[in-house]
Order: structure tokens, then sequence, then C-alpha cells
């Protein structure tokens, strides 16, 4: 239902309204209207016995039928005629109108949303018939019990008109026709939108949905960008980056041919990177470049063709080949890089499957989830390129149907290869040989139905070859051109290259380990900045990236035993690690080779805090393992009764007052060319708490206690460890228990970490920042 939108704020400009009484034909072109999913643009309007018709393919005659609406009761001797359109704001409408005794059947057209509706100034009962070649499918009764809406004095009715066609039959939106019998279905959607599928004009049903080659003939499938052309020249388009079954057949229940789609430059369109023939349990990958893969292993081939799990490999410079043969079926598997084509020879009862048939299967079904990944279903939008002419690029379709070509437009239909062409080039940079890549398909189509186009490489411009012969990119890259035309490179896809873009970001984060760091870049990425990485290297000029053949990406690292000049900070209980990946000083006063690059990265690795422990003398020591991100390390403090510290204090040792103890402080884990350990302090107390009093200092500042010439520290702030000596007390009126504890800190080497203490004034002199961590750990013995 519609009520027509008559504002004073529209423009109306009115053409050629007439006042008619005779048979007319009407020209409404530029209103086209869809009749039941047939489209006009004509009218045929008369008057036949007082009643009015419309018809749209020919005069109203009972005899012959025709598409037409007839009006059964009110009658009229004549009508008024309007086409007009108007703009309402920046929209555009057209109408054209019929009017006759207070009655217009209007035709209404906003934006591609079309209606035919109807009004009246009174409710005199009047009857629509809608025929469709003369048989009436439908008829419209107005009675005060039909009218839909009312308002200013007007009755409206809005008509149905929609439908599909198909053989000369109409079908109503939601119809659904499936016959296995016959090979035969049909879908009219709820939007009158028509899909059928039958056997090709070369096959016929066997039954249950299959077709089968008719005769001994030949058959070519072309699966080349997004687009498969099939055995029946019907194309389809794959709008996802998912493996779909391209070809197989009962005659060869082992054997299948798979289409692997991926995104290139664009990530709303994807493009055939790979063909997978599955062999008896194993996989043979033709990929870009010419590259054959079995399972996991590469393999070398020529122009000699190779026999693997039965089928003979050959390689040249236009592409790889596969060809399978049997007693009466041969299959042949052709892959450039770019196009794949199934070349099919076979008798009678031979059955294709997968998207090269003519299979009544859906994407969905033909889907193969092993060989894809797990996001590869998911719809990426962008922005057209707005570099793209599509009249002026299309025309580079159009010569299919032009000398050479045309020889062969009767064996092989130019059109779906130049609707391919168009689709693709309309969306898509013509850049990585695509110019060419339809027309190359088109022609080895022809040269397999023994078709010879003298000169069209000489007349295209184009190669015969192979585009990117011989360049092997990584999973995440694909090879196309620098220039149009020009040297080739292994370049980003785009959805793997977005990711990094969206953080303007060369590579990976950085991975940070105890005692190395190591940070990756994106190999195409630098050369989409036209960065060479064999310039780049870390502060130390002689640590450079590696580069991993296989993935193409470059690593900087360093680790204890070469830093690579990393600078070595601390800051609020962490330590931090930071290099520098740079250009190398590749200029002078005169010229300049190369942009300066700078990329900083580091590692943050936070120092863990250790709880108070208590130490009886019977155990001997205390032991923390400590692991705390990619820290792991362990940390002793031992007691001993030599100054080789080799006599350890057992359970069972007595420990006389005023007899000298060496302690010592040791971690088994940490990196020595980056940290040390230093102590902080110690103290004793007659309580476990290390807060407890009295208290006993033994170490104050990292020097020993001034007041007591018993204590000495040797080693703090060297190393990794260190220790200490005094001579055994215990507090007097107490327990005879004495429990000490000590603070310790990571502190970075290159701070200068050694104390200053009284006697040791030509030591630089250290003092701790009060961000860097604290640790404590205690020991505690009984007399």
């Amino acid at each position: 239902m519609l009520r027509p939108l008559l504002c004073l704020s529209a423009l109306i400009a009115l053409t050629g309204a007439e006042y008619i009484t005779e048979s007319s034909v009407l020209n409404i072109s530029s209103c086209p209207i869809t009749y039941y999913g047939q489209q006009y643009e004509q009218l045929y309007v008369n008057i036949t016995s007082g009643n009015l018709t419309v018809c749209f393919n020919g005069f109203f005659s009972p005899e012959t039928g025709g598409d037409c609406i007839v009006e059964r009761s009110v009658g009229t001797e004549s009508f008024y005629f309007w086409t007009y359109s108007y703009y309402y704001y920046y929209y555009h409408y057209c109408y054209f109108e019929i009017y006759f005794n207070n009655f217009y059947l209007v035709h209404y057209i906003s934006g591609t949303q079309p209606y035919l509706y109807s009004y009246i100034y009174n409710s005199d009962p009047t009857v629509f018939e809608f025929q469709v070649a003369g048989t009436t499918v439908d008829t419209v009764n107005f009675t005060s019990h039909h009218y839909y809406y009312y308002d200013y004095y007007y009755y409206y009715y809005s008509f149905n008109i929609s439908g599909c066609r198909h053989s000369g039959q109409m079908y109503r939106p939601g119809t659904v026709i499936n016959s296995p019998e016959t090979c035969f279905s049909l879908t009219c959607n709820e939007t009158a939108a028509l899909h059928t599928s039958s056997c090709g004009p070369q096959e016929r049903c066997q039954g249950n949905n299959i077709c089968v080659l008719d005769t001994m003939l030949a058959s070519t499938c072309t699966v080349t960008g997004p687009t498969i052309i099939d055995v029946n020249g019907q194309i389809n388009s794959i709008q996802d980056r998912c493996a779909y079954s391209l070809f197989s057949t009962p005659s060869l229940p082992d054997f299948q041919v798979v289409g692997n789609f991926r995104d290139r430059r664009r990530k709303d369109v994807s493009f055939l990177d790979s063909v997978t023939l599955r062999v008896d349990g194993h996989d043979i990958h033709l990929e870009q470049g010419g590259r054959v893969q079995l399972d996991d292993s590469t393999l070398t081939l020529s122009s000699s063709p190779q026999l693997v799990h039965g089928v003979q490999l050959s390689k040249d410079q236009t592409g790889v080949t596969a060809k399978l043969s049997l007693s009466n079926l041969t299959i042949s598997v052709f892959f450039d890089g770019d196009t794949a084509q199934i070349h099919l020879e076979g008798p009678a009862g031979s059955s294709v499957e997968g998207l090269c048939g003519n299979s009544s299967r859906s994407l969905s079904d033909l889907r193969l989830s092993e060989y894809s990944s797990t996001s590869c279903e998911m719809q990426y939008s962008e922005t057209a390129d707005g570099t793209i002419n599509c009249t002026s690029v299309t025309e580079r379709c159009n010569p299919l149907k032009e000398a050479p070509f045309s020889s062969c437009n009767t064996d092989i239909d130019p059109e779906p290869y130049i609707t391919a062409c168009t689709n693709t080039l309309c969306k898509y940079p013509a850049v990585d040989g695509l110019n060419c890549q339809f027309l190359k398909a088109y022609a080895r189509a022809c040269s397999l139905h023994n078709h010879t186009l003298d000169g069209w490489t000489s007349k295209t411009g184009c190669s015969s070859e192979a585009f990117c012969q011989d360049w092997t990119c990584s999973d995440h890259e694909f090879c196309g051109e620098k220039t149009v035309g020009g040297d080739t490179r292994c370049f980003c896809r785009a959805i793997f290259a977005s990711k990094y873009q969206e953080n303007n970001s060369l590579g990976d984060p950085t991975v940070c380990k105890q005692n190395s760091a190591s940070v990756t870049l994106v190999g195409c990425l630098l050369e989409d900045k036209g960065i060479n990485y064999s310039v780049l290297h870390l502060k130390d000029p002689t640590c450079r990236g590696q580069v991993d053949e296989l993935s193409h990406m470059v690593t900087f690292s360093f680790n204890s035993s070469n830093s690579c000049g990393t600078v070595v900070t601390t800051n609020n209980s962490q330590v931090i690690y930071k290099n520098t990946i740079m250009t190398q000083n590749s200029s002078s006063d005169i010229i300049t080779r190369h942009d300066q690059i700078y990329i900083d990265f580091s590692c943050v690795q936070t120092q863990p805090d250790i709880k108070t422990a208590t130490f009886r003398i019977r155990h001997s020591s205390v032991i923390h393992h400590i692991t705390s991100g990619v820290w792991d390390y362990t940390l002793i403090m031992k007691a001993f009764t030599d100054a080789g510290r080799t006599q350890a204090v057992e359970s069972n040792t007595e420990v006389q007052l005023d007899q000298k103890i060496w302690v010592e402080l040791k971690t088994d884990g940490l990196d020595g060319n980056m940290v040390v350990m230093v102590t902080d302090s110690c103290w004793a107390t007659d309580q476990p708490s290390p807060d407890s009093t009295p208290r006993y200092d033994l170490i104050i500042n990292g020097c020993a206690n001034p007041a007591d010439q018993t204590v000495q520290v040797v080693g703090n702030g060297l190393g990794t460890s260190n220790y200490f000596s005094f001579n055994m007390f215990e507090f007097t009126g107490g327990s005879g228990d004495v429990y000490l504890h000590c603070k310790l800190h990571v502190c970075p080497k290159q701070n200068n970490c050694v104390p200053t203490c009284p006697g040791a004034a030509h030591r630089r002199r250290y003092a701790r920042s009060k961000y860097e961590g604290e640790a404590f750990i205690s020991m505690a013995w009984t007399h």
C-alpha cells in the first residue's frame, strides 16, 4: 500500500498529458514497468466493449492472450494519460498515470523500488483482472470492504505484481521447485529474484540431480580471479577466502580438484590463489610462481612429465600441468598462478560435480572446511577505488569478440569471460598482469579446443608466459608488480597488512625473555616503505636482522652474551632493556642514500618481591625459587663456619658466642651480564618478624655497621652473589633465637652498583634510585 506524496515543495514536470479516445501505443521507457518478472517499456491501451485494457506486449486479444490488466466493471469511452517526474529534495521519482471515470491507475518508481496502485473518488464496484499470457493470475474486486486507506476523500489500493519468469511461465515469490528426476530446480525468492539449475546443453539427466555428458566430447572449466566459468559456460563468483570443490567425478572417487581463494591488494576481492589435487589421500598443491608441493615436500619439475601418485606433472614457462588418464577418461588441470583450467575428455555418462559442473548444490555445500581457515567466511568492505574508470577499463575486455579471438567465439562463448573481466576490473586495480589475465585464459581455453589464435599476444601486448614464474612468496604474501608492467616482488596481503597499518607498525610486539629480547619486522611491509632490511641494525652496527627465507620476516635480537648496545635502566621496581633498530649511516655532506629509520623497542621486567622466611640452624639454608613474569631464578641464603664457605652450618653444628659466621647471598638464573644483586641491609631480631624489636643492624646502606667492627661485607654490587661475616651474638634476656633479615635489590650493571662505604672513597659513589625494587630474605638460628 502506498499514498503518493503530493507536496507543494515538490517540483513537478508534466510531460505529454494526453486525452485518448482510441487504441494507442504509449512510451513508458522513462518509467518502465516490471510486470510479474518481465520488464516492459510500452503500453498498448485500448477500449474493448467499453472496458479499458492495458497490455504490455501487444493489444488485447482474448484469442492470442498476452500480459494485460483488464478493467471489467466501470467502463469508459476515453481516458487520460500522464507521465511526469519530480524532485523531492535530492531524490528523483517518476510516474505514469491512466485516469478514467474518477479512477486512477498509477505506476510509481522510487529509486529502484516499483509500485503499482490505484486511487478512486467513489466506492462504485470495480473489477480488475491481471493476466499473464492470457491466463488470469489475480482478480481485484474494489468494494467498500477492500479499500486499504481512506484520506483526502480518496481510496487507495496497492497491487502486488511481483514474480519471476522462466520459459514463458510466471512464478510467484516464494516458489521453490525441485525435480531430481529431471535435474531441474527453480527458486523465486521473496524479493522475486530467480535462480535456476539444470543440465547443460551437452549433458543429460541421469536422475537424482546428476547431470552426465551426453556424448564423447571435451569440456573446459576456467577459474580465474574470483570467477568460475563452468563446463556449460555458466559463471559463479567467490566472495570469501575459503576453499571450494571445483571438480570431482564418480568415475574417480579418490580424485578431487580444490580451489583455494585468498585476498590480495583489497580485502573485499578474492582471487584464486592455489589449486590442490587430492589424490589417494595425498595433496598435490599447485601454487603461485610454479611451485608444486606434495603434502609438505617441494617437487622439482620440468617439461618432461613426472609421475606422482598416478598424476603426470610437468612445468614450462606458461605454468604447471597435472594430467590423469584412464582407459576412456582424461583429466588435465593447468595452473599459471592466476588461472586454473580443468579440461575433461570423456564418454557419455561422465559426470562433472563441484563448481565446474552444473551443480544444484549451494556454495556452502561445496566449501571445504579442512582446506579453509576458520575466519575465511568473514566479509570485508572497502571504499571503492576512485581511480578506476569502469568504462575505460572494460574496453580491455571487449577484444574477446574481435579478431583473432572471434575465430573461436562459435565454440567458446566469450561473454562469460568478458563478464568476469568486467566485474573484476571495475573494482580492482588493473595491476599484477590483470589486464591480460582474462584474455590469456580465453586464448588457452580456445587452444584446448584446437583453435590457434595467431597474433593475439602481439595485438594485445600480452605474454603467454606465467606471471611471477619462479617467485616464491610466503603464506601472507602474494606476487605482484612494483609498477604496471615493471619488476615483481612479494606484497603483503591486504587483510594481513591491515592489523599492522591500524597501529602504524612495521612488525610484531617485542618478545621478552629473561636473558634475551627480539623484535620481528614484516619484510613485505618494509618493502612497501622502500626500506631494504640489509641497511638496518641495532645500536651496535654489527647486530643486524636475520631473514627467515620462508616467511620473509626479519628478526633483530640481543641476549646476555651480546647486548648489541642495549641500555638497561630501572623505574618503579622494573628493569628496562632498550634498543633501537636504525639505518646505517650511509650519508655524507653531499648525498644521502636512505631515509633515516629509528624504531625503538624495549623489554620491561618487573622485579618480584620476596617474602620473609624463617631459618633455623638445623635447616642449613633458606632457598626461594622465584617465578614472576619472565624472571625465573633462585635466591639462596646460607651460613658457613669457614672463610672459604665450604663448611655449611648444619642442624647438628654447634655455634658459639663470638664465633665468626659467614653468610652468603647467591642467585641462580639472573643474567650477570645485565644486572647485579646488591645487599641493601641486614639486621637481626629475636622474633620472626623483620619489624620486631629489639633490632641489631649488621649492614646499613650496603655497608658494614661501623659500630660493629666484626662485620665485613665482600663483593656487594659486583655480581649476582655476595657475602658478609660477623661474630655470633645473642639478645640479652631473650629466648636465644636470632633471626637474620636481609633486604636486596637488582641493579643494572652499567649503573656501577657498588655501594660507597667508609674506607672505599676511591670508588665512584653509587646512590640507589628510590624506584629500584626491594626484596627481603630471612634466616634464624637457636643457641
